[in-house]
């Protein structure tokens, strides 16, 4: 199907059994739970979704198990990390024959490209799929910096054709946006500032804390599209310290202890992730908690 690029598009976990295999069940009722709240797309194997620790077939594994249970009501994108532009771009022909609607792609693991490597790593992702691309930047996380220069020399690249922005700058949205219009779509990758990144010119949001509070996610979405900052304002000051477990190096372990909470997964990762003990889990289950007994009633917003 073709992708209405804006809107709430969930980067879902991978549920895994205790032997560390793929939760195939549990997966498909994760992805499902996102589409019924409202979300207008689901990403598979992004970083939430532990990509590093899939093997290539699992990867595509889980984006046909998502493809499944979406059966044509929203589109599919499959995240695309990989170590090498070579085993990208098979990855992206057997993503296409496997159903995807479309890739986010990321700048080579491991390995932190210069300009040159990098725009060349993207144009080969471009003309390896007849799918739409989201570029993935977040020089954070995974040190390649995709900058605005960059962005502009890779315009003529048809299918680039979004932009999932996660520098932890708000102010790179209206700096793409002043030098080239309407180019990229731009979605936020980034939960804590999202509301912010919606506010100035951002038409869709990547999200984290989705996982465990689709309505919610979708309800600060739907209220800022409808002009309706007060209210939406609220949802998402109380939304905050959730949104927080996004911007962490555990961000997997916080974002499924939540998911536990709620009742849409389990806390299981795998390995060297480990579940979160002492003092740091008793944060994270005390910011989880809080969050639960004093959780908005959302439902005349999704």
């Amino acid at each position: 199907m073709s992708i209405d690029w804006k809107g709430v598009f969930p980067a879902v976990t991978t549920k895994f059994k205790d032997d560390y295999s793929i939760d195939y069940a549990g997966t498909q009722k994760g992805v499902e739970a996102q589409i019924k709240a409202g979300c207008h797309g689901i990403i598979t194997t992004g970083s939430l979704g532990e990509s590093s620790t899939l093997t290539f077939e699992e990867k595509q594994e889980v984006l046909r198990l998502a493809v499944e249970v979406a059966d044509g009501r929203v589109p599919v994108l499959m995240g695309a990390a990989f170590n090498t532009t070579m085993e990208l771009c098979h990855a992206l022909e057997d993503g296409q024959v496997n159903g995807a609607d479309g890739f986010m792609v990321l700048p080579a693991m491991l390995y932190p490209s210069d300009r040159r490597e990098t725009i060349a790593h993207f144009r080969a992702a471009a003309q390896a799929t007849g799918k739409p691309i989201m570029i993935y930047n977040n020089p954070i996380a995974y040190t390649v910096d995709c900058t605005v220069d960059m962005l502009e020399e890779l315009a003529d690249e048809d299918m680039l054709v979004a932009i999932k922005e996660s520098c932890g700058d708000v102010r790179r949205i209206t700096d793409i946006i002043n030098r080239l219009g309407d180019r990229y779509t731009i979605f936020t990758g980034v939960d804590n500032l999202a509301m912010e990144s919606l506010l100035m010119g951002a038409v869709g949001w990547v999200a984290g804390l989705v996982c465990a509070f689709p309505e919610e996610t979708v309800a600060i979405y739907n209220l800022i599209q409808s002009g309706r900052i007060s209210e939406a304002r609220d949802i998402y000051r109380w939304f905050k310290p959730l949104l927080d477990l996004d911007v962490n190096v555990k961000l997997v372990q916080n974002i499924k202890l939540a998911e536990v909470a709620t009742g849409l997964g389990t806390e299981l990762t795998r390995p060297p992730r480990l579940p979160l003990v002492g003092e740091e889990r008793e944060f994270v289950l005390g910011v989880i908690r809080d969050a639960m007994d004093s959780r908005p009633d959302v439902s005349d917003y999704v």
